[in-house]
Protein backbone atom coordinates (compact mmCIF):
# COMPACT_ATOMS: atom_id res chain seq x y z
CA UNK A 1 0.00 0.00 0.00
CA UNK A 2 1.47 3.30 -1.35
CA UNK A 3 1.88 6.37 1.12
CA UNK A 4 -0.90 8.92 1.06
CA UNK A 5 -0.12 13.15 1.56
CA UNK A 6 -2.41 15.82 2.90
CA UNK A 7 -1.94 19.44 0.67
CA UNK A 8 -3.37 22.25 2.04
CA UNK A 9 -3.94 25.27 -0.77
CA UNK A 10 -2.96 27.81 2.18
CA UNK A 11 -2.15 31.22 0.04
CA UNK A 12 -3.29 32.32 -3.08
CA UNK A 13 -2.03 32.19 -6.68
CA UNK A 14 -3.29 35.78 -7.51
CA UNK A 15 0.02 37.41 -8.92
CA UNK A 16 2.07 33.94 -9.21
CA UNK A 17 2.52 32.63 -13.23
CA UNK A 18 -0.05 31.06 -14.94
CA UNK A 19 2.30 27.85 -14.68
CA UNK A 20 2.07 27.93 -10.95
CA UNK A 21 -1.97 28.81 -11.53
CA UNK A 22 -2.03 25.70 -13.63
CA UNK A 23 0.03 23.31 -11.17
CA UNK A 24 -2.19 24.35 -8.01
CA UNK A 25 -5.42 23.77 -10.36
CA UNK A 26 -3.50 20.28 -11.04
CA UNK A 27 -3.07 19.48 -7.42
CA UNK A 28 -6.84 19.42 -7.17
CA UNK A 29 -7.83 22.50 -5.68
CA UNK A 30 -10.25 24.82 -6.68
CA UNK A 31 -10.40 27.18 -3.54
CA UNK A 32 -8.54 28.64 -0.84
CA UNK A 33 -7.53 26.30 2.17
CA UNK A 34 -9.30 23.30 0.81
CA UNK A 35 -7.35 19.95 1.81
CA UNK A 36 -6.74 17.39 -0.59
CA UNK A 37 -5.12 14.11 -0.14
CA UNK A 38 -3.19 12.42 -3.17
CA UNK A 39 -0.76 9.50 -3.28
CA UNK A 40 3.08 10.21 -2.59
CA UNK A 41 4.78 9.53 -6.14
CA UNK A 42 7.58 11.77 -7.79
CA UNK A 43 5.53 13.42 -9.78
CA UNK A 44 3.37 15.16 -7.23
CA UNK A 45 6.01 15.53 -5.56
CA UNK A 46 7.85 17.99 -8.07
CA UNK A 47 4.71 19.45 -8.64
CA UNK A 48 4.39 20.18 -4.70
CA UNK A 49 7.81 21.44 -5.10
CA UNK A 50 7.04 23.83 -7.71
CA UNK A 51 4.13 26.13 -5.91
CA UNK A 52 5.61 25.16 -1.96
CA UNK A 53 4.91 28.71 -1.40
CA UNK A 54 1.41 28.49 -1.52
CA UNK A 55 0.82 25.06 -0.39
CA UNK A 56 1.16 23.37 3.33
CA UNK A 57 1.92 19.13 3.44
CA UNK A 58 1.18 16.31 5.98
CA UNK A 59 1.59 12.81 5.90
CA UNK A 60 -1.42 10.79 6.48
CA UNK A 61 -1.67 8.09 8.40
CA UNK A 62 -2.94 4.56 7.49
CA UNK A 63 -6.04 4.37 9.34
CA UNK A 64 -7.27 7.71 7.97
Amino acid sequence: MSAKIKITFTKSAIGYSQKQKDTVRGLGFTKLNQSVVQEDSPVIRGMIHKVKHLVSVEAVSETE
